[in-house]
C-alpha cells in the first residue's frame, strides 16, 4: 500500500494546452474526479494506456476528466508542433498539458512513463499508479469513490473541457511504412487513417484497405509462399495487436495472428503486443514486437507464432537472442545473414546474425542520444523508426526524431547523414537509384537520389535529464502495491510478485541486484562509483477475492529508470509506487 500522505493536488503548470480552448485549472474541475496521465509520445507503454483509458472515459463521462500531462524524454518531443501531431496521430481525446520542463511531473513526484494520478472532487490525490494495466483498478476504485462523494454531496458532474482539433484533409495521414509492388504500385501503411493504401506509379490512390488501427509494418511474401497461403502481404496492425494478411488480387483482409487483446505477462503467443514492423528472413516473417521489447516469428504456412529473441526487459544488452534486451524495436531490414533493426528507445542500430547473436552497431542505452556522425562508437541517433538495406550493402536509418536519413557503412563502421530537414521519417524503400522515404509528419513519400554524397554532422549529444534522487549507500528499495478493490494478492500458485534490479553502470550496485520475488530489497551502492541509473522492473498479480472458477486475475507491471547519486545524507528509502491508494 502506498505510504504517501493525503495531500492537495498541485496545480497544473506548463508551456501551454492542447485539445481545449484555454488553460485548465484543477480548481475549475472541483466536483469531478481528475485522472492525470503522465506520458511521452515516444513510449509505447504510454500509448497502451491512452487506449486502455478510452472505455473508462466513456463510462465516467460525467464524473471524470482525464488530463494528459506530456513530459518529454527526447529533445524532439519538446517541440510543440511535434506534440500536436502526436496528439492527433494517436487519437488523444482529452485535454493535454504541454510540460516540456517537467514542472508538473516533478510536482507529482512522477518517476516513470506512464504514471497515472487520481485526484478526488475535493482536490486531493487519492491514488497513484505506474505503468500499464491499471485501468481495472481505477475503475473499481472509482465505483467506490463516486458513490461515496455522491452521498456526501461533493460530486458535481459536468462536461469535459476537451475540444477536438481541426484535422486537415490529406490523402495520407501520418503514413508509417511503405512497400513497392512488382507492378510499380506502392502500398502505404496509412496509420492516421487506419488504412493500408495502394498508390499507382504516379502517386494517385488506387484503393484503400480498411479495418486496421494504426498499421505500421508491411512485408511482401515470396511468390511461392503467397500462392500457398492465399495472401500476399503481412501487415503489423499495431493498435489491434494483430498481424493481418492482404490478398492483393481479391482485396480480402484477414487476421493471421493475435486475438485483438494486448499480451500481458503470463499470456501465450495467441496474443501480441504492438507489433511495429515485419520482415521476411530465414524462411518466415519476423515481427518487431515493440510493446514487449522482443522479436517474434510467424510462419505463414503453419500459422505458428513463436518468441525468437528478447526477455521483455527493456534496454540495450547484446548476446544470445534469448538473453538479449531490446527497447521498442520499430524497424526491420533483412540482408542475407543479418537482420538489421532499429531499436527506437535506445536510439540504436542493431542486428541479429545468422547464428542468432544480437549485436549493436550504433547506440549505447536508454538515455543517451543525439545527432552525430563518424565512427560507430561516437555516432548518435534520436529515436529511429526505420531501417533499409541499400544496394551497396550500407544501411539507411530513418533517424525519426532528428528528421534525417543516416547511412551506416558496416565495412568501415562509419555513419554519415544522407539527408536532413525531413519531418519524422519512419520508413523507406529502394526504387532504382532512388530512396523513397516515408515522411510521416509531412503526410507524404519523398524521393531522394542514392548517388548523393553523405555529409558529416556533429550536431549534439544529449542525455535524458530527470531529477536525480540522492540516496544513502545502503538504501531500502520498496515497490508499493495494493490490490484494487475486490481483489487480493493470490499466492496459491506460487509467488505473486517479481522484482528485477540492475544498474548502469553495473558497478554502482555492490549487493542487491538480480531477480527475486519480494517487492522490497536492500541495495548496497558503491560511493566510489557515485551515481548512475537504477533499472527496476516489478510486477504483481492480484485475483478476485471471491476466487473460484472464472475468477479474474490481473498482472500489474512497470519498469523504472531512476537516476541516483550516492550521498552521506541521502534517502535511506527509495519508494516506487506500482499501484495503490494514498
Amino acid at each position: 500500500m502506498s505510504t504517501r500522505p493525503r495531500v492537495r493536488a498541485p496545480e497544473l503548470t506548463g508551456r501551454g494546452w492542447l485539445n481545449t480552448d484555454g488553460p485548465v485549472a484543477l480548481r475549475d474541475l472541483r466536483g469531478r474526479f481528475v485522472l492525470l496521465d503522465f506520458w511521452t509520445f515516444c513510449c509505447v507503454n504510454c500509448l497502451h494506456v491512452i487506449d486502455e483509458l478510452r472505455p473508462l472515459e466513456e463510462r465516467y463521462a460525467d464524473e471524470l476528466v482525464v488530463v494528459g500531462v506530456h513530459s518529454p524524454k527526447f529533445v524532439h518531443e519538446a517541440d510543440p508542433v511535434a506534440l500536436a501531431q502526436a496528439v492527433e496521430r494517436h487519437g488523444v481525446h482529452h485535454p493535454v498539458l504541454d510540460d516540456p520542463e517537467l514542472g508538473t511531473w516533478q510536482a507529482y513526484t512522477a518517476r516513470a512513463w506512464p504514471t497515472l494520478v487520481l485526484v478526488d472532487p475535493e482536490g486531493y490525490v487519492v491514488a497513484q499508479y505506474a505503468g500499464e494495466g491499471h485501468v481495472h483498478a481505477i475503475d473499481a476504485l472509482l465505483a467506490e469513490l463516486v458513490a461515496e462523494h455522491r452521498e456526501r454531496g461533493t460530486l458535481q458532474p459536468g462536461d469535459s473541457p476537451y475540444v477536438p482539433p481541426v484535422v486537415e484533409p490529406t490523402d495520407l495521414r501520418f503514413p508509417a511504412k511503405a512497400l513497392a509492388l512488382a507492378d510499380g504500385h506502392v502500398l502505404v501503411a496509412d496509420a492516421g487513417h487506419d488504412e493500408v493504401v495502394e498508390l499507382d506509379a504516379g502517386g494517385a490512390v488506387v484503393r484503400r484497405f480498411a479495418g486496421f488501427r494504426e498499421p505500421n509494418g508491411l512485408c511482401l511474401l515470396p511468390p511461392e509462399v503467397a500462392s500457398e497461403v492465399g495472401y500476399d502481404v503481412v501487415v503489423a496492425d499495431t493498435t489491434h495487436h494483430q498481424l493481418r494478411g492482404i490478398a492483393l488480387g481479391s482485396g480480402e483482409v484477414q487476421v493471421l495472428a493475435g486475438e485483438g487483446i494486448q499480451w500481458m505477462q503470463g499470456d501465450d503467443t495467441s496474443r501480441l503486443s504492438s507489433p511495429w514492423d515485419v520482415a521476411w528472413w530465414r524462411d518466415r516473417v519476423w515481427v518487431a514486437m515493440a510493446g514487449i521489447h522482443q522479436l517474434w516469428t510467424f510462419d505463414p504456412r503453419t500459422g505458428e507464432v513463436a518468441v525468437a529473441a528478447g526477455t521483455t526487459n527493456e534496454g540495450l544488452l547484446d548476446g544470445r537472442a534469448g538473453e538479449a534486451w531490446f527497447a521498442q524495436t520499430s524497424g526491420l531490414a533483412p540482408d542475407g545473414d543479418r537482420l538489421w533493426l532499429a531499436d527506437s528507445e535506445t536510439s540504436s542500430l542493431r542486428y541479429v546474425s545468422s547464428d542468432l547473436e544480437v549485436r549493436t552497431a550504433v547506440g549505447s542505452g536508454l538515455f543517451d542520444f543525439g545527432f552525430r556522425d563518424g565512427p560507430a562508437d561516437l555516432a548518435l541517433l534520436q529515436h529511429p523508426l526505420g531501417v533499409t538495406v541499400l544496394p551497396d550493402g550500407s544501411v539507411a536509418v530513418c533517424d525519426t526524431y532528428n528528421g534525417a536519413v543516416r547511412r551506416f557503412d558496416p565495412a568501415s563502421g562509419e555513419m554519415a547523414t544522407l539527408v536532413a530537414d525531413l519531418v519524422e521519417p519512419s520508413g523507406a524503400y529502394v526504387d532504382g537509384d532512388l530512396l523513397v522515404v516515408v515522411e510521416s509528419g509531412a503526410h507524404r513519400l519523398t524521393r531522394i537520389p542514392l548517388g548523393r554524397a553523405g555529409r558529416l554532422t556533429d550536431g549534439f549529444a544529449h542525455r535524458t535529464q530527470r531529477p536525480i534522487t540522492e540516496v544513502a549507500a545502503t538504501v531500502e528499495l520498496v515497490v508499493s502495491f495494493e490490490p484494487p478493490p475486490g481483489q487480493k494478492v493470490d499466492d496459491r500458485f506460487g509467488p505473486p510478485s517479481q522484482l528485477v534490479v540492475e544498474a548502469t553502470p553495473p558497478a554502482l550496485i555492490r549487493r542487491g541486484d538480480g531477480r527475486g520475488t519480494e517487492l522490497s530489497r536492500t541495495l548496497v551502492l558503491d560511493p566510489q562509483v557515485g551515481e548512475g541509473v537504477l533499472h527496476v522492473a516489478a510486477r504483481a498479480a492480484s485475483c478476485d477475492i471471491d476466487g473460484g472458477e472464472g475468477a479474474a486475475c490481473r498482472m500489474h507491471q512497470q519498469d523504472w529508470g531512476v537516476p541516483v547519486r550516492v550521498s552521506s545524507d541521502g534517502d535511506v528509502t527509495l519508494l516506487l509506487p506500482l499501484g495503490g491508494t494514498g
